[in-house]
């Protein structure tokens, strides 16, 4: 897996405060909320904590001495160099406070809505090369049904929406995720975009996975970088959820306390994958779900809006992949199934599948095999239940077996009576219950 990313779409640093492309009350404002939250004296500590370079960072800080917004303390010895030390003056305290009074974002520049369409566009889902043996690679550990792979790799190298359908526990959720391990190169994210004047945070690091960027030396003084700091190298995204999904976690999420935005859930998965698992199962209906979901995946592009009401468009670049245990036909009408690209069928595995996939767990547990049990499970277990297996039966009859072994204290072993233990856990009886 290639562990940089490609430097032809790394965002360009900028060179200017033009380049930022943002009003200069803002970046005032930034600058003066930051020095006052951060307790920041020193230049190079403001153009880290601000994501810009250090010149673009030092002709904002001599603009508000100009204001006398801030004032000069001095220099400091700092790894061998000298370096002015710089305080709010009182009028630039008073005005980083009515700033946060209006919102409490402080730190990265934000980036101007209209460049992160354009950064979009350069490392869009659609651009991913994804070959059959990459594809492969990353499913190897699963036992998948014949020709899967086949119709799995045209859905995703389309970039367009994926249903993956069929009975529960036989892998719906691992393929979504070795989809997402086979999209092995990175997207640049933004910690923030800006759009009328406000500031929407989009880097989240329970979904956004930090990678190394291409070299970069660093010095606190002067940061040699190699792309656009106010940006984050990561992991394509891979945003997964299930039944707790609502309609409203779709839209910008605003705190009234702070004053700030944060992106949903699609806007953070730009450039990569947005898995909707156990579709059927949310308090929203499925219909009402994927009516959402039409216009940006035939569109490409999603429309927000602020607490104001005014609305805006932003980029949809992702890859949607639903995964439900019911049939389309149940939760879908004609026109909405229209709009899901490919709709692919996981089957539960065969007798020869099933009998691969238990060899392979029981190894990995560490767990014996022996022949008499596997022989008393498949002749006299599965007749009860028409010998239609699940991937997941595996798991959960092994671990059932070690919980039993380990709690005896004997050594993890196989047998027909602990096989029958386990097999009670699996299936609950049919039987009424008397009040």
């Amino acid at each position: 897996m290639n562990q940089h990313a490609p430097p032809s779409i790394a965002p360009v640093s900028p060179r200017s405060i033009a380049e930022l492309d943002l009003p200069a009350t803002m970046l005032q404002d930034l600058l003066l909320k930051t020095m006052f939250r951060r307790s920041l004296t020193r230049v190079s500590e403001m153009a880290e904590a601000m994501h810009i370079p250090v010149p673009l960072t030092q002709e904002l800080v001599d603009t508000a001495r100009q204001l006398k917004l801030v004032e000069a303390l001095g220099s400091l010895t700092s790894e061998g160099s000298e370096e002015m030390r710089f305080a709010l003056a009182d009028h630039g305290k008073a005005r980083a406070l009515d700033a946060l009074t209006q919102s409490e974002y402080y730190g990265a520049v934000p980036v101007p809505l209209e460049h992160f369409a354009e950064q979009t566009k350069r490392q869009s889902i659609k651009k991913v090369t994804l070959t059959p043996e990459t594809l492969g690679q990353s499913m190897e550990h699963l036992v998948l049904p014949k020709g899967l792979l086949q119709q799995l790799g045209p859905a995703v190298t389309s970039g367009r929406s994926v249903l993956l359908y069929g009975p529960p526990g036989n892998g719906k959720s691992s393929i979504s995720n070795g989809i997402r391990d086979a999209m092995g190169d990175h997207v640049y994210v933004p910690h923030a975009i800006s759009y009328g004047g406000q500031i929407i945070t989009v880097f989240d690091p329970v979904v956004h996975t930090p990678v190394t960027p291409p070299a970069q030396t660093v010095s606190r003084l002067r940061r040699a970088t190699t792309h656009d700091q106010r940006y984050v190298c990561c992991r394509r995204p891979a945003v997964i959820t299930g039944g707790e999904l609502e309609l409203a976690m779709l839209d910008l999420v605003y705190n009234p306390v702070a004053r700030t935005y944060a992106a949903p859930l699609q806007l953070k998965a730009t450039g990569g994958i947005f898995i909707v698992d156990d579709l059927g199962r949310q308090a929203e209906p499925p219909q009402a779900l994927i009516n959402r979901w039409i216009v940006p995946m035939e569109a490409g592009y999603d429309i927000l809006a602020l607490q104001s009401g005014e609305k805006f468009v932003v980029p949809f670049d992702t890859l949607v992949i639903f995964s439900t245990n019911f049939h389309p036909n149940e939760i879908f009408d004609n026109a909405a199934l229209r709009r899901v690209f490919f709709k692919l069928k996981i089957d539960g595995p065969t007798k020869e599948e099933f009998l691969k996939i238990f060899g392979l767990v029981a190894k990995a547990k560490k767990m014996p095999l022996d022949e008499t049990s596997l022989i008393h499970l498949m002749s006299r277990k599965y007749p009860e239940v028409d010998h239609v297996y699940a991937n997941f039966h595996a798991n959960f009859l092994i671990d059932q077996m070690i919980a039993v072994c380990d709690y005896e204290g004997i050594p993890r072993q196989m047998t027909p009576d602990l096989i029958d233990r386990a097999w009670s856990n699996l299936y609950v009886d049919d039987a009424e219950i008397a009040h």
